[in-house]
Parts: structure tokens; C-alpha cells; sequence
């Protein structure tokens, strides 16, 4: 009988984290090196876009989740439930907004939802140990 692992069992949930937030800012500081003005003004208006507007940030973060997990990149959803997290969106709103890209995206973003709620839930866990 083959014994399931999850895909991250090996790491905890502090690793898994701590992985991302180092491989995406050592990879954005690469990237934002070269002079490629193309590059960085994507960056800026990436920057901008998730700004208050007529939209506040937190709708503008659902949005990105969703649209992150119906393109399938799961450094986009990391980044996303990160972001959400900080602004103070409850576990309750980041699982509906999952629901609305399974909607959405079909059933080809379940695997993607999974990894979703494992780094919402290692968010949750880094959370707990510093209260």
C-alpha cells in the first residue's frame, strides 16, 4: 500500500513561508537589477494597480487570488493569501474566494486551491507561534 505524502511534508510550515518570501525577493532583486525598463515599470504599475482607488486593497488582492488560481501560478497565490493575510481578510473570505475561482477556473484549479489553503494554513501556523 503506497502511504500519501503531502507535497510539502517534509518542510514546515515556517519553511514553506520563509522558501517563498526568500526565492521571491532574491529573484525580484535579480530581476530589478538589470535595466530592462520594460521589467520595471511592469513592477511599478503592478505596484500601483493593488493601491486604495475606487477598489480598496483588499478587494484588489480577491481579485488577484482569483484570477492567480484560474492562470494556475502558485507563486501568484502564495503572493495573494500573503497579501491577504497582512490586510487582515479572514480564513472565512480567502475559502469563498477559492470557491469563486473553482467556479470560474473548473475543477483544474483544485490542485492549485490545495496549495492555497496549505500556505493559508502555514500562515496560520507562523501566526500562532508569535502569539
Amino acid at each position: 500500500m503506497t502511504k500519501l505524502i503531502k507535497q510539502t511534508e517534509a518542510n514546515s510550515p515556517k519553511d514553506l513561508v520563509e522558501s517563498f518570501n526568500l526565492y521571491r525577493s532574491k529573484q525580484n532583486q535579480r530581476l530589478l537589477s538589470d535595466s530592462n525598463k520594460v521589467i520595471k515599470r511592469i513592477f511599478a504599475v503592478d505596484t500601483m494597480a493593488y493601491q486604495d482607488g475606487a477598489l480598496n486593497k483588499e478587494t484588489k488582492e480577491l481579485l488577484g487570488l482569483v484570477a492567480s488560481l484560474v492562470l494556475r501560478c502558485d507563486d501568484c497565490v502564495k503572493y495573494h493569501v500573503q497579501q491577504a493575510k497582512e490586510l487582515g481578510i479572514t480564513n472565512d473570505a480567502l475559502m469563498e474566494t477559492f470557491a469563486i475561482a473553482n467556479v470560474v477556473g473548473g475543477t483544474i484549479v483544485i490542485p492549485h486551491t490545495r496549495r492555497a489553503v496549505e500556505f493559508m494554513d502555514a500562515l496560520d501556523s507562523l501566526e500562532e507561534d508569535i502569539t
